[in-house]
């Protein structure tokens, strides 16, 4: 089996303001990265469009709504100071959700042994009732719980390695707990939630790394805290957001990895998904603002994904 490519050009049609972190060029990078020969084996699909039902297992129906009527004909639409919506907003929200619970059908059905969704807005930051961070619906969170409904996985677990917090998927999951929220982020950063002492129903685990820090500190932390806590778990499912932010040349942080780092934690969560529920795996894209970083940091996770497929 191999590794299943998600994306759809509906996600390069929602824009930001000029001069936005969270541009066009970020999915560009990515997709021109994974051009190479070396990942001409992927399997490619276009993404589907998620339906209100799968977006309503996160969102309730007033936030789809609220998404829905915030479309502006031109220009744009501010949600938040950090978000807006553009004329191609809407669709490439719904392709980018879609994205991820066509991955997870497809690895369910045995087709492919594991997913990377290529697709923007990111999701993280979405919480069940608010757009926020540059994201509008929770990819991650949208393709978790169909796994659960759909597909009878009765605990599913997200590993969250984006440079922020990612406030919504916890928000999310924290009464559920059926559902494992695991992340490592700089702290203190952006949004102010992700406290060592924020646990849930003792499903949620927090792993806080100071500004500065670098491969040392990260690899510690999936080794001795992650690894541990996902196996503790024993999910049926793995989820990964993966953000490449932490990369010492982003402008949005003060962690420094590097795309070796990235390559290495995939690896890991890949062994442990292969002793722990069949290698199943669906990875989405979340941060990372520094074009070259992103695309070197996309190339190894994307191959780590290959090499265990």
């Amino acid at each position: 089996m191999t590794t299943l490519l998600v994306t759809h050009s509906a996600c390069l049609e929602h824009e930001m303001p000029p001069g936005h972190p969270e541009c066009v060029d970020r999915l560009r990078a990515v997709l021109g990265a994974l051009e190479a020969e070396e990942f001409a084996l992927l399997q490619r699909a276009e993404a589907p469009r998620a339906t209100r039902e799968q977006i309503a297992r996160v969102h309730p129906e007033s936030h789809i709504e609220l998404i829905e009527g915030s479309v502006p004909e031109t220009g744009f639409r501010r949600i938040d100071a950090d978000t807006a919506m553009s004329p191609g907003s809407l669709e490439a929200a719904y392709r980018a959700a879609g994205a991820v619970v066509h991955a997870v059908d497809e690895v369910m059905a045995g087709s492919v042994r594991n997913g990377f969704c290529a697709v923007r807005p990111p999701g993280h930051h979405a919480e069940p009732q608010t757009a926020m961070g540059f994201c509008l619906f929770n990819n991650i969170a949208i393709g978790a719980l169909h796994a659960r409904a759909v597909h009878g996985c009765e605990r599913v677990a997200v590993i969250d390695f984006d440079v922020h917090h990612g406030n919504g998927t916890q928000a999310a999951f924290e009464t559920d707990p059926s559902c494992l929220y695991i992340s490592t982020h700089q702290w203190p950063l952006y949004p102010g939630t992700g406290r060592a002492s924020e646990h849930g129903l003792g499903n949620i685990y927090n792993r806080c790394l100071p500004p500065g820090a670098g491969s040392t500190a990260f690899r510690s932390a999936i080794s001795d805290a992650v690894i541990p806590a996902i196996e503790q778990f024993r999910p049926d499912f793995i989820f990964i957001s993966a953000g490449f932010d932490a990369h010492i040349r982003d402008p949005l942080a003060n962690l420094c990895l590097t795309e070796e780092d990235y390559g290495w934690v995939t690896a890991e969560l890949m062994q442990a998904a292969d002793k722990l529920c069949s290698g199943r795996v669906v990875s989405a894209l979340e941060g990372g603002y520094d074009l070259e970083a992103l695309a070197a940091s996309a190339r190894a996770h994307v191959k780590a994904l290959m090499l265990a497929a």
